[in-house]
C-alpha cells in the first residue's frame, strides 16, 4: 500500500522553480504553509518539499524541517529502504532528502524529491551517497516487500539542492 504522504508527493511531480527574479507560486505556498522566514525558490528547497508532504497528511516534522540532514534525527531509523521512506543523502556542501519510490535495474535508488534538477522529479541515486532511511513515528511500517523496479536510463543525480 502506498503511504499517503507519497501519494501527496507524486501529485507534485513536475513542479519547478521559476527562472529569474520570479518565484514558483506552489513553492511559495509551501513556504507560507510551513511558516518559513524566506519566500524564494532559489533557496534550496528539497527539505521544504518533504516537510510540505508530511504537513498535508498531518504528520510531524523535525524542528529544523528546512535542513535535509535534520531528517536524520526524525522518526524511526530503518536499516533498509521501504517504499515511501524518507531518504537522506550526502552531497558536497550539505545533504539532500526525498522519498524512496523504487530501484532501477542497476540497483540505484529511485528517489522522488524536490529541487532535483530544479523541479520535483524521480531520479536515480547511487546507494553509496545514502546516510539514512527514516520512517514516521506512529505510522505502520509496510511489510518487507521488495522495492518496485522502475525503468531508468538517466545518469545518477549529482546536481540537487
Amino acid at each position: 500500500m502506498t503511504p499517503l504522504w507519497l501519494i501527496v508527493a507524486q501529485g507534485y511531480l513536475g513542479v519547478e522553480e521559476t527562472p529569474g527574479k520570479l518565484n514558483s507560486p506552489v513553492i511559495q505556498r509551501w513556504l507560507r504553509n510551513l511558516r518559513a522566514w524566506w519566500s524564494d525558490d532559489a533557496t534550496p528547497w528539497c527539505a521544504t518539499f518533504v516537510a510540505e508532504c508530511f504537513l498535508e497528511v498531518d504528520i510531524d516534522r523535525p524542528a529544523a524541517w528546512y535542513r535535509a540532514k535534520a531528517w536524520l534525527d526524525w522518526g524511526r531509523e530503518l536499516t533498509v529502504p521501504r517504499l515511501g521512506c524518507v531518504i537522506v543523502y550526502e552531497r558536497k556542501g550539505g545533504g539532500h532528502v526525498g522519498f524512496v519510490v523504487g530501484r532501477d535495474a542497476s540497483g540505484r535508488i529511485m528517489t522522488l524529491g524536490g529541487n532535483q534538477g530544479d523541479r520535483v522529479s524521480i531520479m536515480p541515486f547511487d546507494e553509496a551517497r545514502v546516510v539514512g532511511y527514516r520512517w514516521p513515528l506512529g505510522e505502520p511500517l509496510p511489510e518487507g516487500a521488495p522495492l518496485p523496479v522502475i525503468d531508468s536510463t538517466t545518469p545518477p543525480s549529482t546536481q540537487e539542492g
